[in-house]
C-alpha cells in the first residue's frame, strides 16, 4: 500500500499503460486494459492504493475531462454538423428521454420491492428516488468514446454523430437532472411548490456561462497560438489554457466538460491550423492511461452489495431506453443505416458527469442520497468494464476504421 502520491501516479502510469498493452494483444480496446489495472490497483481489490489517497486524485480526473473534451470540441466540424445536423437532433431528444422516461418507470415499480425502507411510501421516496436516477441515467461519458474512436481511428457520418452524441448528452443530463430536482424536492420535504426557476432557468443560465466562458478562451487560444514557434510551447499554450477554463468552470461551479468543448469547437472551425490538436494528441496515450486507471480504481465491493440490484437495473434500462431512443430518431431523420443499427449500442459509458449528479442528489436527499450514489456507482462500474469492447465493436461494424485493421463479422 502507498500513500505517496507521486508513486501513486507513477505506478498508475506504468501499470495502466502495461494493462493496455496486454488488452490489445488479446484484442481489446486499450482502455479495457487501463480500467482492468485500475480495478486491481482498487482498495476493494489489491489495495495498493488506499482510498484517501485514490480521492486526493480527484484533479486528475477534472484535468483529463478537459483534456478530452477539448478533442471532442475539436472533432465537431461546423461542415459535417450541417450535413448531419437533422439526425443528430432528432436522436438526441429521443435516447436522452427513452434512458430517463423507461429508468423511471421501471425504479419507481421495483424500489419498493427490493429496498423495503422502513416508513417509505411512493410518493415521498421511491418514486423522487427512481426520477431523479432516471434523470442521470440520461448522461453519456464521452471519455470512454473518445478513447475508443482515437484508437482506430474512426472517421465517418457514424463517428461524427456519434461524438455530437455524446458531447450534448451531457448538456441534457444537467437540464434533466435540474427538472428532476426541481419536482423531486418538494415531494420529499412534503411541500407543494415547484420552482420553475430551479428547474429551467439555473441549468440554462449554467450552460450559457458555460459557453461564453469557453468560447472566451477558444478565442485567445487561437491569439496565442500565432504567436508561438515550436510545438512544445504550442503543447504547453494548449494545456495552460484548458487549465485555466478548468479552474473558472470550478470557482464559478459551472461545466467544465461543456467549456473545454466549446474551445476546441472554436479552435476547430475559427482557427485555421489543425496543430493544436495533433499536440495534444501526442500525449493522450499518457492522459487515457492515467483518467482511466484512476476511473478503475474508485470500484467499491461494498458498492456492490448495497446497491449491486439496483445498479444491474439501471445499466439494463438505461441502455434499452437508449438503444430504441436512436432507433426511434434515426428512423425519423432517415439517418445512416449504420447510425440506426449500431449508435444505440455505443451510448453505454456512463461516468463523471453522472457520479457528479449523484453526489449533488445525496446532499439533498439525506432519507436515500446513500442509496442513489452507490446503486449510480455500480451502474457506472458495470457500464465501464462492458462499453469499451461494446464501442469497439461499433465502429468496425460501421465500417469507419482505417483499413489496415481487420474487421470483426457480423454477431448471427
Amino acid at each position: 500500500m502507498t500513500t505517496d502520491i507521486a508513486l501513486a501516479i507513477g505506478i498508475m502510469i506504468t501499470v495502466g499503460l502495461l494493462g493496455g498493452m496486454v488488452a490489445r494483444r488479446v484484442k481489446l480496446p486499450t482502455v479495457s486494459g487501463y480500467i482492468i489495472v485500475g480495478l486491481l490497483l482498487s482498495p476493494s481489490v489489491l489495495n495498493l492504493v488506499p482510498r484517501a489517497t485514490v480521492e486526493s486524485l480527484d484533479i486528475i480526473t477534472s484535468v483529463g475531462l478537459g483534456i478530452i473534451a477539448y478533442s471532442i470540441g475539436g472533432s465537431l466540424r461546423l461542415e459535417s454538423m450541417r450535413k448531419l445536423g437533422r439526425s443528430i437532433a432528432w436522436i438526441i431528444p429521443f435516447e436522452s428521454l427513452g434512458a430517463w422516461l423507461i429508468v423511471t418507470l421501471v425504479l419507481a415499480f421495483l424500489a419498493p420491492r427490493i429496498l423495503a425502507v422502513p416508513g417509505a411510501t411512493f410518493i415521498d421516496n421511491y418514486f423522487p428516488l427512481a426520477f431523479v436516477i432516471g434523470a442521470i441515467a440520461s448522461a453519456t461519458a464521452p471519455a470512454l468514446t473518445l478513447a475508443v474512436i482515437h484508437e482506430y481511428k474512426a472517421k465517418g457520418p457514424f463517428t461524427s454523430t456519434l461524438l455530437a452524441v455524446v458531447a450534448l448528452d451531457d448538456a441534457v443530463a444537467v437540464i434533466a437532472f435540474a427538472i428532476a430536482m426541481g419536482i423531486a424536492q418538494p415531494l420529499v420535504n412534503g411541500a407543494g411548490g415547484i420552482s420553475l426557476y430551479q428547474m429551467l432557468a439555473v441549468p440554462f443560465l449554467s450552460i450559457v456561462k458555460s459557453i461564453g466562458i469557453g468560447a472566451a478562451f477558444g478565442f485567445a487560444l487561437i491569439y496565442l497560438a500565432k504567436l508561438v514557434k515550436t510545438r512544445a510551447l504550442l503543447l504547453a499554450v494548449v494545456l495552460g489554457v484548458i487549465l485555466l477554463c478548468i479552474g473558472v468552470t470550478n470557482v464559478l461551479g459551472i461545466s467544465l466538460i461543456m467549456a473545454n468543448m466549446v474551445i476546441g469547437f472554436v479552435v476547430a472551425n475559427r482557427g485555421k491550423e489543425s496543430e493544436p490538436f495533433t499536440v495534444v494528441a501526442g500525449i493522450e496515450d499518457v492522459v487515457f492511461g492515467v483518467f482511466f486507471v484512476l476511473a478503475g480504481m474508485h470500484f467499491d465491493a461494498g458498492v456492490m452489495k448495497i446497491a449491486g440490484i439496483l445498479g444491474v437495473l439501471i445499466f439494463a434500462f438505461r441502455f434499452v431506453g437508449k438503444y430504441f431512443g436512436v432507433r426511434v430518431g434515426a428512423k425519423i431523420s432517415h439517418a445512416p443505416d449504420t447510425v440506426k443499427k449500431y449508435l444505440g449500442l455505443a451510448l453505454l459509458p456512463q461516468a463523471g458527469v453522472a457520479i457528479g449528479l449523484a453526489l449533488l442528489a445525496k446532499s439533498a436527499f439525506p432519507a436515500f442520497g446513500d442509496i442513489l450514489v452507490n446503486a449510480i456507482l455500480g451502474s457506472t462500474i458495470i457500464a465501464e468494464l462492458v462499453a469499451p469492447p461494446v464501442t469497439k465493436y461499433t465502429v468496425f461494424r460501421a465500417g469507419e476504421i482505417e483499413e489496415t485493421v481487420k474487421p470483426i463479422p457480423e454477431a448471427q
